[in-house]
């Protein structure tokens, strides 16, 4: 069942509203993130798989995104709790404005851009560094952004904060303080304020609920989980099997037997917004029964918990939606609907996993990445003693000695781009997360010594999260497609995925996954 989308302004019944009542009946999954059902009498909104008694349908309303149902008098669930469904990540290649209110959406979404000075106005600035980051006016960003989604830039950014601080009040030990901090508000003041006007509690309140977690959630080690959803259909041996053939020990850790992912992590002060840098472990495991991954922390992430929680999610591509990718490759690749890209925690270090690979098998990566993490990589504590290092950081390795990356088995070559990639991280001069511009981010890549389009495509594809990268130069992927004998297979290649836009990066996994391993 495929739904047509919404109207971009909340309000008025469609047809197609009674298409999606069916899929609040059948609480199906698949829709979870594209909808949000408000009830009439009750005055509260759910998510398509709430577990609660159906409302009647004279009583629904139906909003694409929890801004809209919250700026119409809504609010969240307990039972179901909207924050946490997948996000709805909508891909145009022709329409410019839909375009800008997609890029808009993205990084309101990220919690790197949420802390703003204490003063009046914490998230007008915020829309201001948005539009200035767009290249647009803030006047035609809201007038835009209000078009296409009937809010305005500034109550979408306020219903993301209060529902990433219920999660964290709901699900965590946190102090209500750090809670308020960490999703993006100045001060614990303009917090309650704001809690109290959307959800009519104050968030001492929602704590002491009988529907948190927060004091009795089923816990391991002593760290709370959080609960991160996802839509089915979802190949989570697959997805696993690609992390495990390129895992570095000590950094991370792949327990198929128990769908179950750990590693260390490092978040640079310039992302964290706390001044230092920030270090710890998050443990991922996925419950494929209630199509959730159960996301454990180190204590130490506490403060920058929606951070990674964003990361986590871009890391496992919980937010694809397996409908709208289906229906375009299903038919060339019909063995590979439950197959997501999988991203990565950190995009320098994937950035330098890139060019490890260049030419040579995934084991060899493998093993010149493990030298290197074992020579330069930092000791860290963590539950699981096989779990203990740090990847290097982007400082470590701009100045790294040809000599000292060179004992290591890298050839000259690939040393020159490391370092160069490491020196344009380093500096600021070069961004690799899921919010940098796809175009300049390729094209400063590729102006690196040593990088060329197969590993900015590589890159574009599993960092910065574009669903329509295509390196179209990769050798399996000519053998996949069949194209190998023509005189040109690059050519060939992109030739051939035209039909597949704008989920080419999807195309590729398939392609790569129906060779023999």
């Amino acid at each position: 069942m495929t739904l047509p989308p919404l109207p971009a302004a909340p309000g008025a019944d469609t047809p197609s509203d009674e298409g999606r009542y069916l899929a609040v009946l059948a609480r199906d999954a698949r829709f979870d993130g594209h909808f949000f059902t408000a009830v009439t009498s009750t005055g509260i909104y759910c998510r398509p798989v709430c577990a609660v008694r159906a409302p009647r349908r004279e009583n629904c309303r139906f909003f694409a995104l929890a801004a809209q149902a919250e700026h119409a008098g809504f609010r969240p669930c307990l039972r179901c709790r909207p924050e946490l469904a997948p996000q709805a990540l909508v891909w145009s290649v022709q329409d410019a404005s839909s375009i800008l209110v997609q890029q808009a959406v993205r990084l309101l979404d990220a919690p790197d851009l949420w802390p703003t000075p204490p003063a009046p106005g914490e998230g007008s600035a915020t829309v201001a560094r948005l539009a200035e980051r767009l290249g647009v006016s803030d006047r035609h960003l809201r007038r835009i952004f209000e078009a296409a989604l009937g809010v305005s830039p500034l109550q979408y950014l306020q219903t993301r904060r209060l529902l990433t601080a219920k999660q964290l009040l709901t699900d965590t030990r946190m102090p209500v303080t750090q809670v308020a901090l960490a999703s993006g508000f100045a001060s614990v003041r303009r917090f309650n304020a704001a809690f109290a006007g959307h959800y009519g509690l104050n968030p001492t309140q929602l704590r002491r609920s009988g529907t948190t977690t927060a004091a009795s959630a089923a816990t391991e080690g002593g760290s709370t989980l959080l609960r991160l959803a996802w839509r089915p259909p979802f190949d989570v041996a697959a997805l696993l099997a690609f992390f495990e053939r390129r895992q570095f020990h000590g950094v991370e850790w792949v327990l198929p037997e128990v769908a179950t992912l750990r590693r260390t992590v490092r978040l640079p002060a310039s992302v964290t917004g706390l001044g230092q840098e920030t270090t710890g472990w998050f443990s991922a495991r996925f419950d494929v029964a209630r199509h959730q991954v159960l996301l454990q922390t180190s204590d130490s992430l506490y403060p920058v918990l929606p951070l990674v929680i964003r990361r986590v999610r871009a890391m496992l591509d919980l937010d694809a939606d397996p409908a709208a990718i289906n229906t375009v490759l299903h038919s060339a690749f019909p063995n590979g609907d439950g197959l997501r890209v999988p991203g990565a925690f950190d995009g320098f270090e994937l950035a330098v996993r890139a060019v490890l690979g260049q030419q040579i098998t995934v084991a060899a990566a493998r093993t010149l990445g493990q030298r290197l993490v074992e020579r330069l990589g930092e000791p860290i504590e963590t539950p699981w003693p096989g779990l203990n290092r740090l990847f290097p950081t982007a400082a470590t390795l701009a100045v790294a000695e040809g000599d000292t990356l060179g004992q290591l088995g890298i050839v000259r070559q690939r040393q020159a781009a490391i370092v160069a990639l490491a020196r344009a991280v380093d500096s600021g001069g070069l961004a690799l997360h899921a919010g940098a511009d796809v175009a300049s981010t390729t094209a400063a890549l590729c102006a690196l010594p040593g990088i060329g389009d197969w590993t900015a495509q590589y890159i574009a594809m599993r960092v910065l999260r574009w669903p329509d990268a295509f390196p179209a130069g990769d050798v399996a992927l000519h053998k996949a497609l069949g194209v190998q004998g023509q005189k040109n297979p690059a050519r060939a290649a992109t030739a051939a995925s035209e039909p597949w836009r704008p989920w080419r990066s999807y195309a590729v996994l398939r392609a790569w996954a129906a060779l023999p391993q």
